[in-house]
């Protein structure tokens, strides 16, 4: 039998003497690394094209209900839209983000006098615009009441009588009409009476702060703090409602959790206050705890024989990516879990620009079985707002910081390794 010598046999073999085995490509599931902040900005353009394509600012043939397309231009997951194509518009400089936001909710505000008239008139009028002229739950109204409040001072509307009436009118009932719990805090008739829903952190909180009544922002955060925070997990349960024997069953859905979360983040927005910056951090932890491999959160946060989620994923990237860009919190401990949770993002963007794997719309329940079998869907409303933020975000991030890969892992340089020198993002 003949041998080949062993200096023949070195060339051909990998182990640890003939190759840098630290360096082999992972089999990573989605992309990994930083990523080019033109393809970030690639992939929110393509639901902006297609938002843009199949949401009408218009009235159909009738002239009595608006033309419908594939999302409804009132609702709550719009007015979360609109805020995000204002930030993307704001951060990439590309107007068109600004113009979708501006010219859909300038079309409700000029529609919604005729629509009162009619109302008042004795005519049943499009279920939608139902929601703009008489409000009857946070959904209907807070949510889109921040978006105009933000958006009021742009492209003019600053001094617009019926954007400033339209906000009024969402802004009456949120704080005089919403129903409370006796001891003031937001909570809904169902389903059941004196239930309190995390989603009402974000749906009522910010419109307060946002309009100037930061005082009572806070004291509802507070309540919502004191029943839905679960120390133990760091985590929000999703509903709460009084019972004798104290007992509050804790599902940790994914997106109501991200609802409070962007909720700390709004009112950070209008003032840095250091006890909601420590709940907000607080609440990071335990959520960073729980990022899946593929860098995804589960439906159920802390069951992993759930599902991966888009919309949540999008509101915990927006977050960390806003924080960061804030300076609430320092980079080099998050940055790699933000931009995980961008790629799990962006690869649940189609190339036609419809968003993957979003939770429909979710009441509340006290089961497990409710929220794990919740169905997914293309045309839930509710991942577009997330993700366009969350790109955006990503963005600014990519504009200003220093991102690189060392050993094949993510880390943010606040200097030039070389130079020790400032350094940021050039083209």
């Amino acid at each position: 039998m003949a041998f080949l010598p062993l200096s023949c046999m070195s060339q051909n073999v990998v182990n640890d003497a003939t190759t840098p085995l630290h360096l082999m490509k992972p089999a990573y599931k989605y992309n990994y690394g930083v990523m080019d902040r033109k393809d970030v900005k690639s992939s929110i353009d393509r639901i902006l094209d297609y938002l843009d394509k199949t949401t009408f600012a218009e009235l159909d043939e009738t002239g009595k209900h608006l033309r419908k397309g594939d999302f409804r231009l009132t609702s709550y997951e719009w007015g979360v839209t609109y805020s995000a194509m204002l930030r993307a518009g704001e951060v990439t400089g590309d107007a068109r983000y600004t113009k979708y936001a501006i010219d859909r909710m300038d079309f409700l505000c000029k529609q919604a006098p005729r629509f009162i008239k009619m109302k008042n008139e004795g005519e049943d009028i499009d279920v939608l615009m139902e929601q703009v002229v008489s409000p009857d739950a946070l959904d209907d109204c807070g949510a889109i009441c921040c978006a105009m409040i933000k958006a009021k001072g742009i492209k003019g509307n600053k001094n617009d009588k019926l954007w400033q009436e339209q906000i009024d009118r969402y802004y009456d009932f949120i704080a005089h009409k919403e129903f409370r719990y006796s001891d003031g805090q937001f909570a809904r008739l169902r389903p059941v009476k004196n239930t309190v829903w995390l989603d009402d952190m974000f749906m009522g909180i910010p419109a307060l702060a946002l309009h100037g009544d930061y005082d009572e922002a806070l004291r509802q955060f507070r309540l919502f703090r004191e029943k839905m925070w679960v120390k133990e997990k760091s985590l929000y349960r999703h509903g709460w409602t009084p019972t004798e024997s104290g007992y509050h069953p804790s599902f940790f859905w994914g997106r109501a959790n991200g609802w409070a979360l962007l909720t700390a983040c709004e009112l950070l927005d209008v003032k840095e206050d250091p006890y909601i910056l420590d709940c907000f951090k607080q609440h990071l932890n335990g959520l960073m705890a729980l990022q899946s491999s593929d860098g995804a959160w589960h439906q159920l946060l802390d069951r992993n024989d759930t599902y991966l989620e888009t919309s949540c994923t999008a509101i915990y990237a927006y977050c960390l990516a806003h924080a960061i860009n804030k300076g609430w919190i320092e980079a080099e401990p998050y940055i790699g879990q933000t931009l995980l949770a961008w790629n799990y993002v962006a690869a649940h963007i189609t190339n036609s620009g419809q968003v993957e794997g979003t939770c429909v719309g979710t009441g509340l329940a006290f089961d497990p079985a409710f929220y794990a079998y919740r169905p997914v869907n293309n045309y839930a409303a509710h991942g577009y707002g997330p993700v366009i933020w969350a790109g955006a975000e990503i963005y600014a991030i990519l504009s200003t910081h220093c991102i690189k890969t060392n050993d094949s892992a993510v880390h943010y340089y606040p200097v030039d390794p070389k130079t020790d020198k400032p350094i940021f993002y050039v083209e």
